[in-house]
């Protein structure tokens, strides 16, 4: 069939870039979809009591300590290089931690989607697809699923007050498939 080495060659390197670029783009993402259906904490309309300070007892580290699951902020997220809909929001829980949970999720599958808090605002159209890692983020996990609801823990050392976004981020080609604007609830 291929009677020359350069044929055989040039046939041998189609084949490298043909796989190279398989691996790199994974287009049958495009066409898969992964659902998740984490359980959701619940919430009280409770806002954060007083602690009674204790002559006996440590200082405590806050003068308020939740009474319950409570949601901090939220945001509606908005389409960036992919149409993403859905909801994020910051809970407080009763026992001092925070997690991120992500409603009703549905956005493109993609390679090596990430999960990111940042401190950047949310800019909507293609003006926004690259700014969240100009400054402050970080990366919560790797997406779980391209559609439905998801909660990630928030490492004890983040402080929520310090972001303002989080983004559906593919580290891959440095691009938000769509963000949500964090404002107190």
């Amino acid at each position: 069939m291929f009677r020359s080495p350069v044929a055989r060659v040039g046939l041998a390197a189609a084949v490298v870039v043909a796989v190279l670029a398989l691996y790199w783009f994974q287009p049958w993402k495009l066409f898969t979809d992964t659902y998740v259906d984490e359980a959701l904490p619940g919430v009280s309309a409770t806002s954060a009591t007083p602690t009674p300070a204790s002559s006996t007892s440590a200082p405590a580290a806050s003068a308020t300590t939740p009474a319950a699951n409570e949601i901090l902020t939220a945001g509606e997220f908005v389409t960036h290089e992919h149409r993403t809909t859905g909801s994020a929001e910051i809970h407080r829980l009763a026992d001092g931690r925070h997690q991120l949970v992500i409603r009703d999720l549905n956005t493109s599958n993609g390679p090596d989607l990430r999960v990111w808090l940042t401190d950047q605002p949310v800019i909507r159209g293609t003006a926004g697809w690259r700014v969240f890692d100009d400054g402050e983020w970080v990366e919560l996990a790797k997406l779980k699923g391209n559609r439905g609801n998801q909660v990630y823990e928030l490492p004890a050392s983040v402080d929520p007050r310090d972001f303002q976004s989080v983004s559906i981020w593919c580290k891959r080609f440095a691009v938000s498939f769509g963000a949500a604007e964090l404002t107190s609830a």
